[in-house]
């Protein structure tokens, strides 16, 4: 038998945290400032010596994605609203044609 092993308690290491929900990782980019750490690499120089835009232009573009994004969830949550009161001015307007046959009768 091996004694050295009986005696050494066994190390429990923590959990690893959730990694965070896409809400909360939008959250932090349209919270985040162009100038921010993140989006801030070093800017190198094309031959011609002008700074390359390259990260501006993908930050602006993913910051547009984003706002595209939204503007779509917005649109169909209205377009569903509006689906649902066109559903029920239908069925109002069945109702009444039909209360009309029923007098016309």
């Amino acid at each position: 038998m091996n004694m050295a092993s009986k005696g050494k308690k066994k190390m429990v290491l923590p959990t690893r945290p959730d990694p965070p929900s896409v809400e909360h990782i939008i959250e932090d980019i349209n919270r985040a400032e162009p100038s921010d750490p993140v989006f801030r690499f070093s800017h190198t120089s094309d031959e011609a010596g002008s700074p390359s835009n390259e990260v501006e232009a993908r930050y602006l573009q993913s910051r547009r994605y984003l706002e595209l994004n939204e503007r779509l969830q917005e649109a169909r949550t209205e377009l569903t609203q509006k689906r649902d009161e066109l559903r029920m001015v239908g069925e109002s307007l069945e109702e009444s044609v039909a209360t009309v046959k029923d007098r016309a009768l």
